[in-house]
């Protein structure tokens, strides 16, 4: 490994090259094992004496921090005294303001054996020699004599490829020109954001609904209005007139799961013809995994008028490791949208879409999605049915057909502490996230959303008896 020493300033020359080196270890930079250049070596690169380095590296081998290998060289010792990391110094430039109290997005890394955590489909069912095969497939010599700055909107074959699958499964209106490939959903919200919203801009979200996607508005500045849901989804009455942008899961509500009846898709894009420039991101995450009722029209397919941006994901039905999304928008707007991708990051993994607009095209991703959701509809099915009995006293379950989640809300009148009763439950090796978590609203709403795409079948029995020990015995008990 390369060493860089400063030899700035006056003084000792060794003593400054040992300073340096002792600190590199002592910080961690330097780990046990690791070789450091011969003294020879980095004499020559530092323009000094070879004694001058060699004093260094006697005084660090005597104090015990190196140790020389006859034929091999000198080497960091395999214990060498631990220190914390120093801080850099306080103060200096500081971000915008908005930025101070944006909170980020929980990222819990945990492992549990029952792991009823949402967002995260179950990688076992990935058909993970195929991809090897596709990727291999690109990655031979002459796909790497045009490997060059790629197309900002994605691979050609791609776009091509969702516009087919998408038209053929979902129901959207799109040529390959309307489909921008993006690095997964939050990708998409952020280049529509920032081509859309002006700070101050009123945006519109569903309450409860996706911290995500709230957080990125507020962090471009906009004044974020949380829009209550029920039974038929957003309460389009609710949406203030100013709404400049209107985010919404009209498949599979998150987190509710509730799908956006067909009067309120109508009242939605009624509603934005009506009110000038308000554009309708449709996020569709997981509708794939459908087990019972007939899908319902997608807002963009119904939309005759330009205002819906449609946003699609393979993280859900794929792995979100591939950090492959799309959108579909209107003519009005792509060109100011490839601007943005191209000013994000150029171009998506060149590699990783052209595989997955083979993986499209030979019919694989219709088989896996298939495959999916018989997997899928069991656990939610098993879930469903603890509900309705283990549970009925305490949570009645949220309508959902589809998706990778379901959602109970706490009865009235049961008066509990669900927060430390989930806490509990953790403890247990059982993770199952609070409904009150996706909400803004004061009072949150109280509930549990319970995800399967993480959990085996054979583990969702226990997982849920360990719950309900926690989560339904009496005070006493918990």
């Amino acid at each position: 490994m390369d060493l860089h020493i400063r030899l700035e300033g006056r003084g000792d020359l060794a003593a400054r090259i040992y300073r340096q080196i002792l600190d590199a270890i002592l910080d961690g930079l330097l780990r046990p094992g690791e070789r450091l250049p011969p003294t020879r070596e980095l004499a020559a690169r530092l323009d000094v004496s070879r004694n001058t380095v060699a004093a260094a590296y006697d005084r660090l081998t005597a104090e015990g921090f190196l140790e020389g290998r006859a034929g091999a060289g000198t080497f960091v010792r395999g214990e060498p005294l631990r220190r914390r990391r120093r801080k850099r110094a306080a103060g200096g430039v500081r971000p915008r303001s908005r930025w101070e109290s944006l909170a980020a997005v929980p990222n819990d890394r945990s492992e549990f054996t029952f792991d009823f955590r949402l967002g995260m489909p179950d990688a076992t069912l990935f058909p993970l020699e195929t991809w090897r095969r596709l990727i291999s497939r690109e990655l031979r010599p002459a796909s790497l004599r045009s490997a060059g700055y790629g197309e900002p909107a994605g691979h050609p074959a791609l776009r091509v490829a969702i516009a087919r699958s998408a038209g053929l499964s979902r129901g959207i209106r799109a040529e390959p020109d309307d489909v921008i490939v993006t690095q997964g959903a939050q990708q998409a919200f952020d280049l529509i954001g920032r081509v859309l919203i002006e700070p101050g801009d009123c945006v519109a979200v569903e309450e409860p609904g996706y911290p995500p996607a709230r957080i990125l508005f507020e962090s471009l500045g906009a004044r974020v209005v949380g829009i209550p849901v029920d039974d038929e989804g957003l309460d389009v009455s609710a949406i203030p007139k100013n709404a400049r942008l209107v985010y919404v899961t009209p498949s599979h509500q998150f987190p509710l799961g509730t799908p956006m009846s067909l009067a309120r898709r109508t009242d939605l894009l009624a509603w934005a013809e009506r009110n000038g420039e308000a554009v309708i991101v449709e996020d569709d995450y997981d509708s794939e995994f459908r087990f019972s009722d007939r899908p319902l029209e997608p807002l963009q397919g119904l939309d005759r008028t330009g205002r819906v941006i449609y946003v699609g994901s393979f993280s859900k039905t794929l792995l979100p490791l591939l950090r492959v999304g799309f959108m579909v928008a209107p003519a009005s707007l792509q060109r100011a949208l490839r601007t943005a991708k191209q000013l994000s990051d150029w171009h998506g993994e060149p590699t990783t879409q052209a595989a997955l607009a083979r993986f499209i095209d030979e019919g694989l991703l219709a088989r896996h999605i298939r495959k999916a959701t018989r997997e899928y509809a069991a656990r939610h099915e098993k879930i469903l049915t603890a509900l309705n009995n283990d549970f009925s006293e305490w949570l009645t379950p949220v309508h959902s057909a589809a998706g990778l989640h379901l959602c109970a809300r706490l009865k009235p009148g049961r008066d509990l502490d669900l927060q430390q009763r989930l806490a509990n439950a953790r403890q247990a090796d059982v993770a199952v996230e609070s409904l009150a978590a996706y909400c803004t609203s004061t009072p949150a709403q109280q509930g549990v959303v319970i995800g399967y795409g993480a959990i085996p079948i054979d583990r969702v029995e226990e997982g849920l008896r360990r719950l309900h020990t926690h989560l339904c015995a009496t005070q006493q008990a918990v």
